[in-house]
């Protein structure tokens, strides 16, 4: 009879030790599964407001500089404005028209004051740049002109190269002063093909370019 009662407490604490294992496991497995449901909705990011700019790059024929609408990330200082409307003049076109900056020169600083906006270049705005008295001016002109056409408080320019003042990127045109922009760039030449076919108003302006804003 003693036999018997000790090996049924036996298997009855065997029943109960199973019995709590399973409930362990039962619970284990609740806990580390997430509650049924929608999922929570994810807050995304706010889309980036964007700003147009008006961009001057050379002609296809590199005889004078046209007008390209660009679509830029909006900034809320001006000098990060300033910087990145001048890197997507780096950057180049995304029409046919020519890249008038070397692509490898780096924006390393603007500002501006009283008028005048500062541009520090890296090296490679020179030794990049192809030479020749109109790629030069076309270089000089797009930088002003776009400086000018977005910001209108910005009439100079000047560039320094390295942190440093140029006299000249090479040779043509004089930096030694800051250089004030000049929308007779954003025209033909006078006696070219595109030229007989441009209209010129009553008072003697040229007409701007598609996609230019008057002056």
């Amino acid at each position: 009879m003693k036999v018997t009662s000790w090996r049924g407490r036996l298997v009855l604490l065997a029943f109960l030790f199973i019995l709590l294992t399973f409930g362990l496991l039962v619970a284990r497995k609740y806990l580390s599964t997430p509650p049924s449901g929608p999922a929570p909705a994810t807050v995304g990011s706010e889309p980036k407001q964007l700003r147009e700019v008006v961009l001057y790059f050379g002609s296809p024929d590199g005889s004078f500089l046209v007008a390209e609408a660009r679509q830029i990330e909006d900034c809320l200082e001006e000098a990060d404005c300033l910087r990145a409307t001048i890197q997507s003049l780096v950057d180049g076109p995304v029409t046919d028209l020519v890249a008038v900056l070397p692509s490898h020169a780096q924006v390393r600083g603007v500002t501006a004051s009283d008028g005048v906006a500062t541009v520090d270049f890296s090296r490679d705005l020179v030794s990049g740049h192809p030479g020749g008295s109109v790629s030069e001016l076309l270089t000089i002109y797009s930088l002003a002109d776009t400086l000018a056409e977005n910001f209108p408080h910005l009439r100079q320019v000047r560039i320094l190269v390295e942190g440093e003042p140029v006299e000249t990127l090479k040779g043509h045109v004089d930096l030694r002063e800051p250089v004030k922009a000049d929308f007779s760039f954003t025209r033909p030449p006078e006696g070219s093909a595109k030229a007989a076919q441009t209209p010129v108003p009553a008072e003697g302006k040229p007409a701007a370019e598609p996609g230019r804003n008057s002056q």
